[in-house]
């Protein structure tokens, strides 16, 4: 027999349920909100107490009432948060159990999907699947199975609010770890978002590929082009994650694409820009600001992206020399409708020039002495403070290959003058502009002939001299691998 406290318990349920039943949506709405008041965070325990053991009874109101009404959007949040407190609810697993049966799951991603419904509503969602794939890996997989990548990924990509743009990313985290059947799908998913238009979700899409890929470990073939496509946003911040992007790939099978794509970039096609002067000339609404133009702001990009990789990686800046990566380069400087492009790629020339001697002579020979002296003018003062700075640790030295005024350490390379090559765009005339432009060189036979022996390679790297300068770069490798481990 049931005692009179629990009888007492189980008639304020019935008269709950009975209110509930009976109510209109006002009424709903008004129980909705104290129920949320009320509850929020208690564990199914409590919750089973608070419901004299019937908790199950009004959850099973609460998916029936979403089903018959989450079109109309109609108090859909207070809904949706309120079937989030079972969900939610330690010990609660038999909660999520129930709605998933009565097909929870699809229901959520449906409201993805629809217009009308407000994206607070949606970002409930989104809570609500989160939730359910953090519940574990068979959760992450019905998810999936229901065509839920897609959809998440549709919905992040259309999405205006970078509050719930955010709330998309944990979900896609989430069902990307410890979801070895679909992480595929979550990955290629993830790809498909980088064309989109939305910033902050290819900013985001980017950010979770990059712990996907590490995840997957192998490449998908398309991640080329859209990544590559991206580098022509005008959002700072997305090509930032574009390039962190790249450089990851630059380890994965896709390496030498990626590297052949980046150097492509520097020399747009005619037919791009053509297609951009002949649409300014008939629209009057078009501005005549090429800056904006994607192929540029590509190229721009492109020749940030390998001046990096280059710095990073001395055996990936010689393997960017086969693609003629110098020539394309100074092409890019040529171009005098895009002045950040000029600097981006002046500033990279810049380092093949100071790492590769070899490079420096077809430069200097492809410049003429004039501007040559233009992109590799500057003032000799920190040049002269850094001999003194070797002088003050006893190093012995020897004459600097450029200036008899400065001194290198014998087992060091010598230092180069401070560098006038961010500025060249500023300092040259139509006429070195084309020849920047139309320029022919072609390192690619040099470097063909200097694998032939190895005293070749040798002048290739570090330039005639102490060969103690190769015992240097060696050690210098060593001691960065032990600083890295």
């Amino acid at each position: 027999m049931t005692s009179i406290k629990e009888q007492a318990a189980i008639s304020r349920l019935l008269s709950f349920l009975q209110e509930w039943d009976n109510a209109g949506k006002g009424l709903r709405t008004q129980i909705l909100t104290k129920f949320i008041e009320t509850n929020e965070g208690k564990t199914g325990p409590e919750l089973e107490l608070e419901f004299s053991q019937g908790a199950s009874l009004f959850l099973i109101r609460l998916t029936t009432w979403l089903r018959i009404t989450y079109m109309t959007g109609l108090d859909l949040e207070k809904i949706l948060r309120s079937i989030g407190i079972f969900l939610s609810a330690v010990s609660s697993n038999r909660y999520l159990i129930e709605f998933l049966e009565i097909g929870g799951v699809l229901t959520l991603l449906e409201i993805l999907g629809l217009e009308k419904i407000k994206e607070e509503d949606k970002k409930e969602s989104i809570k609500l699947l989160q939730i359910i794939a953090n519940t574990g890996r068979k959760y992450k997989e019905l998810i999936c199975e229901s065509y839920g990548v897609r959809a998440i990924a549709e919905f992040l990509a259309k999405s205006k609010s970078e509050e719930t743009q955010e709330e998309v990313q944990i979900l896609l985290d989430a069902l990307v770890h410890g979801n070895p059947k679909y992480q595929n799908q979550v990955y290629k998913g993830l790809i498909a978002l980088l064309p989109c238009r939305s910033p902050k979700a290819q900013q985001l899409a980017m950010q979770t590929l990059r712990i996907a890929q590490a995840i997957i470990g192998a490449t998908h073939p398309s991640i080329v082009d859209c990544v590559l496509k991206v580098l022509g946003t005008m959002h700072l911040e997305v090509q930032y994650e574009a390039i962190e992007l790249i450089k990851d790939l630059i380890h994965y099978d896709v390496r030498l694409p990626l590297l052949k794509g980046l150097v492509a970039l520097l020399i747009p096609p005619v037919k791009e820009t053509s297609k951009l002067q002949a649409k300014i000339f008939t629209d009057s609404s078009v501005l005549q600001i090429t800056t904006q133009l994607p192929v540029f702001l590509q190229q721009a990009a492109a020749a940030k992206t390998i001046g990096i990789l280059a710095r990073g990686d001395l055996k990936l800046a010689e393997e960017l020399l086969h693609f003629r990566v110098v020539h394309s380069l100074m092409t890019a400087m040529g171009n005098t409708d895009h002045s950040n492009s000029q600097r981006l790629a002046s500033l990279t020339l810049e380092y093949f020039v100071q790492l590769f001697p070899l490079v420096e002579e077809h430069v200097r020979k492809a410049m003429g002495e004039e501007l040559y002296q233009l992109f590799l003018l500057g003032s000799w003062e920190q040049d002269l403070s850094a001999s003194a700075a070797l002088l003050a640790v006893n190093l012995p030295l020897r004459p600097h290959s450029r200036s008899p005024l400065l001194w290198c350490p014998a087992r060091l390379p010598c230092f180069h003058p401070q560098s006038n090559a961010e500025i060249l765009y500023t300092k040259i005339d139509s006429i070195q502009a084309d020849i920047l432009a139309a320029n022919k060189v072609n390192v690619t036979k040099a470097l063909h002939l200097c694998e032939g022996t190895n005293a070749s390679c040798l002048n290739f790297f570090m330039g005639p001299g102490d060969l103690n300068d190769v015992e240097y770069v060696t050690h210098l490798e060593k001691l960065n691998s032990e600083s890295k481990e």
